[in-house]
């Protein structure tokens, strides 16, 4: 049995060697504080390639000799900036895919002002989505080019492709929020069951205030991040690369962005109530974004330990998507994705060989081809894909001289496409068979 004396004795000491470290540890405050002030993110070099409103289209300088063909257009949420994505040089999702030689494209949202809380799905999917698209299909003369969606953005993303599969050649979705309902996410605890009236949020504000979103995302784990995160950041605080990584993660917490009004309701409302995406009924300025039409290789990149848009949502989801969707997991959280050292050691260099694998273009692209059999030349005409084409030859519309004498109405019922969409490819045709 020891001394009590001694006992106490070694309780003193250890006393005095933590209050001795403490002391230690507030040395360096000056120091983390200055480095949480200037630290740097998204440093990958890129300039900006188009611009619409506040919207920025950011070209990415590339790392290598070569680059793919095909380029690759990244879509992140309308909250928070997508700097997420390229964090920090050691960690970086856009920086990864430049390194492996993609030609990398991201749409930056940048802040919306009051004069744009009537923004909603039409206009972030029908009109900026499609620009940014076209001006990447453009620039690269190619007829189809890679969509990777993360989060909200992976919900507008499908969407997206939905609307226009010969547009998109390959679609990855990284922590879609397509079907969050009845999942235990952040949104069911914020809205769920009619909790909280988001119209009358944006009625009040017209946008949706960031600071709101941040505390709905923080009433999930309260303790974690508003205590539990700052005890482990000072008991790390000597050290330079676990203060600077810290900063960055805080910064881009911290400069989370509002969200227009009526986007956010049409979220809410149509996306995680209703799930019409999930149930095939999502419909933008009168065009149904049919699932069926997703003809395209479609990956899903899932986070375990996710609790902004839980696996299970994601695994929803994918009972809707076509069989051979490829399905990536890690074992980290909606974040961890895109900045954690086992997502970058293990998630990505998977996920960048799925893209790889896809064949290569050499010249033209290979979605647009007039060999007999495969669309009869209909997949000539800018817009027609395997998809569209298909469809059109089930309406009896075989060749681009069957098209040049179609009738918009009529072709748009047998077909089951859009009038306004038909009569672009009919005057197309027209000008070729003349």
């Amino acid at each position: 049995m020891r001394n009590p004396s001694e006992t106490a004795f070694d309780l003193q000491r250890q006393t005095w060697e933590n209050a001795s470290d403490f002391v230690e540890k507030l040395s360096h405050v000056d120091d983390a504080n200055r480095s949480i002030a200037e630290v740097e993110v998204g440093e990958t070099p890129s300039e900006v390639v188009y611009e619409e409103n506040k919207l920025e289209l950011l070209h990415y300088e590339p790392r290598t000799e070569e680059q793919r063909d095909v380029p690759i257009l990244f879509v992140y949420a309308l909250f928070n900036k997508p700097f997420i994505l390229d964090l920090q040089p050691d960690r970086s999702v856009i920086r990864t895919f430049l390194d492996q030689g993609f030609d990398v494209y991201m749409i930056d949202w940048n802040e919306p002002s009051l004069l744009d809380h009537a923004l909603g799905f039409d206009d972030y999917v029908d009109r900026y989505l499609d620009n940014c698209v076209n001006v990447v299909r453009e620039r690269s003369g190619r007829d189809a080019i890679d969509l990777f969606g993360y989060c909200m953005g992976g919900a507008m993303s499908v969407i997206y492709a939905a609307l226009y599969p010969d547009r998109v050649r390959n679609l990855a979705l990284m922590a879609v929020s397509a079907s969050l309902r009845d999942t235990d996410s952040v949104l069911d605890q914020w809205v769920g069951d009619g909790f909280f009236d988001v119209q009358k949020l944006v009625d009040t504000y017209g946008n949706a205030p960031a600071e709101f979103v941040d505390a709905g995302f923080s009433l999930r784990e309260p303790v974690r991040d508003n205590l539990s995160k700052y005890l482990r950041f000072f008991d790390g605080i000597e050290e330079e690369d676990f203060v600077e990584n810290f900063a960055r993660m805080e910064r881009w917490v911290d400069e989370s962005i509002d969200i227009p009004g009526r986007v956010f309701v049409e979220f809410v409302e149509t996306v995680y109530d209703d799930q019409k995406i999930y149930n095939n009924e999502m419909y933008i300025d009168g065009e149904h974004a049919d699932l069926r039409d997703l003809d395209m290789p479609i990956a899903q990149i899932i986070g375990n330990y996710d609790h902004v848009v839980p696996p299970e949502a994601q695994r929803k989801f994918n009972e809707v998507l076509p069989d051979r969707t490829a399905v990536f997991e890690s074992d980290t959280g909606h974040m961890g994705l895109a900045v954690s050292g086992r997502a970058h050691a293990e998630l990505w260099p998977d996920v960048c060989a799925w893209f790889e694998e896809r064949p290569t273009v050499d010249g033209t692209d290979d979605q647009s081809t007039d060999e007999p059999g495969t669309g009869d030349g209909l997949e000539e005409i800018d817009g027609i894909g395997p998809a569209y084409a298909e469809r059109l030859r089930r309406a009896g519309t075989e060749t681009v001289a069957d098209l040049a004498e179609a009738e918009p109405d009529a072709l748009a019922d047998a077909a089951g496409v859009p009038a306004n969409r038909l009569e672009g490819w009919i005057e197309q045709a027209r000008i070729r068979s003349s």
